[in-house]
């Protein structure tokens, strides 16, 4: 997947803003399962958060999560605090359900 650029990023923040998370990672920390579980939820929704419950190191946290973007193929939107919000659009082009901006909007 091709990086997302700075104006697309807050287009999918504002989309997921109301979202509740999909995917809550526990104590476990990432499995098997809960990989299905993001690539089940990426599959359905294209766009995604996720939770950390157990995890407070900011360290932890961002090895978790480039340990989930490399397993998923996903794209980081946004991390803050203890949510992460994750892009990956359907392979099938005709079946997706975001159409990413190509230019920023005029202001």
């Amino acid at each position: 997947m091709t990086e997302l650029k700075g104006f697309q990023k807050q287009y999918l923040k504002g989309l997921a803003h109301h979202l509740k998370p999909l995917v809550i990672i526990g104590q476990q920390g990432i499995t098997p399962a809960l990989m299905a579980s993001i690539e089940e939820a990426l599959h359905a929704h294209e766009l995604i958060k996720v939770r950390f419950n157990d995890f407070k190191e900011k360290e932890t946290k961002e090895s978790l999560t480039l340990e989930i973007i490399k397993g998923s193929g996903a794209s980081l939107v946004s991390a803050i605090g203890h949510m992460l919000i994750l892009y990956r659009p359907c392979k099938i082009t005709e079946k997706r359900k975001i159409k990413l901006p190509r230019t920023p909007a005029a202001s």
